[in-house]
């Protein structure tokens, strides 16, 4: 009985992050359709310097480093000879990091000159 409220806590906060992004999909569909019936169209002036890529990889490297950082002290604490004390619990660090640097990559392989 004492599992359940921390699971009911995590469905309900994923429940409320994926909501709110629901809505605001749904708001910018909304605004969509009342921009089409006046004969107007969203402009694309995204990201116009095209350092997108460049930048969401350096947050999503630095956030991976900084798991990868806190996560090694665990192996010491851990009973199970890892070697370089690097066990399964690295994957919250590892994951990110690797997915970031694949960002900053795509970046300047895809950059036009």
């Amino acid at each position: 009985m004492n599992d359940i409220i921390p699971c009911l806590g995590v469905v309900g906060v994923l429940a409320i992050i994926f909501g709110f992004l629901a809505f605001v999909r749904y708001m910018n569909y909304k605004e969509t359709l009342a921009l089409a019936e006046k004969g107007l169209t969203r402009s694309e002036n995204k990201q116009g310097s095209g350092k997108g890529l460049l930048r969401w990889g350096i947050i999503v490297t630095a956030l991976g480093l900084a798991l990868t950082l806190g996560l090694y002290t665990i192996g010491f604490d851990s009973s199970n000879n890892y070697p370089l004390h690097l066990g399964p619990w690295m994957l919250g660090g590892f994951v990110p990091l690797f997915l970031g640097l694949g960002l900053v990559l795509l970046h300047y392989l895809t950059e036009k000159e």
